[in-house]
């Protein structure tokens, strides 16, 4: 199967429900009860059987299931040299709840080196197969970016780098290198995870960045540019698609907004191949800014929630499906979930059953609609 005919029309984002096998692996060998090599084997065999539901409901990406790290970010970033990270009972607020992270900040000048979450990838790489593409998850440069700017770790960073400018050109490389591990170990679709553009969305996102309402301007096009240096450097034949998200916590979320204040670098400016947008609430807005989505990037419609084990009305999907042909033609358009089912370990509030239902939906809706 061809990694370009990536996305397809239904498709999704890339976590699952963790199985308490796996949590409990995890658990015990945090605590010295059972060894490296038996966790794994515990992960490793989930892992064989996620993929192997993904395939019996007729999907054309397989992922890991994200099965194997705690949050979809910053055990990412953990895989860079420079960057420490530590349990202090810190969090970050989301809108029911604290979202329990560790904090994650920069003990040198960031670096590639071998990054484990490429031996993840060798492990799925084995299930493709003449109608599957291995897709891998990470979280945008832009991402990594933003973790080390805001004003929590803005005064450490500043012990390594002078200037934003300087950290952008290290991250860039450092990511480029990482990049051509997966290349090389066969990856041909890479989705980058990207949560600042939810947050620049949402109307007191400046506050996050520490500056107003016009200086996020300046911060959108730092993110764009990081990605876009990125991709750019990328092997040509790689598909790079991004997921932008307003927090996927618990059934709960970090920010709301419509796409409009970020549409224009976004949509017009970032060198994607694929959006995977929210469209699942009203926070999400409407699609008007769709029309800003340049040349022929797809765009992947959120619109079956993660968040909550309700199936979504059919017809209604369908119709809001056509109220977004109205400003991006219909053979540019696809359908998801509008995020994983568990970005961070924890899941969100819905059965494995009730996941797999969503799964059938979105196929379902997704035949009816473009055959």
């Amino acid at each position: 199967m061809s990694k370009y005919q990536t996305p397809y029309r239904y498709d999704f984002v890339g976590s699952f429900l963790r199985p308490q096998e796996v949590k409990q692996a995890k658990a015990d060998y945090s605590e010295g009860k059972i060894t490296k090599e038996e966790c794994d084997a515990i992960v490793d065999k989930a892992v064989t059987e996620v993929v192997a539901k993904q395939k019996e409901l007729g999907f054309h990406i397989i992922t890991d299931g994200e099965f194997r790290r705690t949050y979809w970010h910053l055990d990412f970033m953990w895989g860079f040299e420079g960057v420490g990270h530590e349990q202090t009972g810190a969090g970050v607020q989301f809108n029911a709840e604290m979202a329990a992270v560790e904090d994650t900040y920069l003990t040198g000048k960031v670096k590639a080196k071998a990054h484990p979450f490429v031996e993840g990838f060798k492990f799925l790489k084995q299930f493709e197969d003449e109608n599957t593409v291995a897709k891998y998850t990470i979280p945008a440069p832009a991402q990594m970016f933003q973790q080390m700017i805001v004003p929590a770790n803005f005064e450490n960073t500043r012990k390594y780098y002078a200037t934003n400018e300087e950290l952008i050109q290290d991250i860039g490389k450092a990511y480029q290198e990482v990049i051509r591990q997966f290349y090389e170990a066969g990856c041909s679709n890479l989705q980058l995870d990207d949560c600042t553009w939810g947050m620049m969305a949402d109307k007191s996102g400046h506050f996050a960045y520490g500056t107003t309402q016009e200086g996020l301007i300046e911060i959108q096009k730092a993110h764009k540019d990081i990605n876009n240096k990125v991709i750019a450097n990328a092997p040509k034949d790689i598909v790079i698609n991004t997921h932008v998200c307003r927090g996927n916590f618990h059934s709960t979320y970090a920010n709301s907004g419509a796409y409009d204040p970020v549409a224009d670098i976004l949509f017009g400016e970032e060198n994607v191949d694929a959006y995977y947008l929210e469209f699942d609430d009203e926070r999400s807005g409407g699609f008007a800014p769709l029309a800003k989505v340049s040349g022929d990037k797809k765009v992947v419609l959120g619109l079956i929630t993660t968040k909550s084990p309700k199936l979504e009305n059919k017809e209604e999907v369908i119709n809001r499906i056509h109220e977004a042909e109205k400003y991006i033609p219909l053979d540019r358009l696809y359908l998801s979930p509008q995020c994983g089912f568990a970005s961070c370990e924890i899941g969100n509030k819905l059965t494995a059953e009730e996941q797999w239902a969503k799964l059938k939906l979105v196929k379902e809706i997704a035949e009816e609609v473009w055959g």
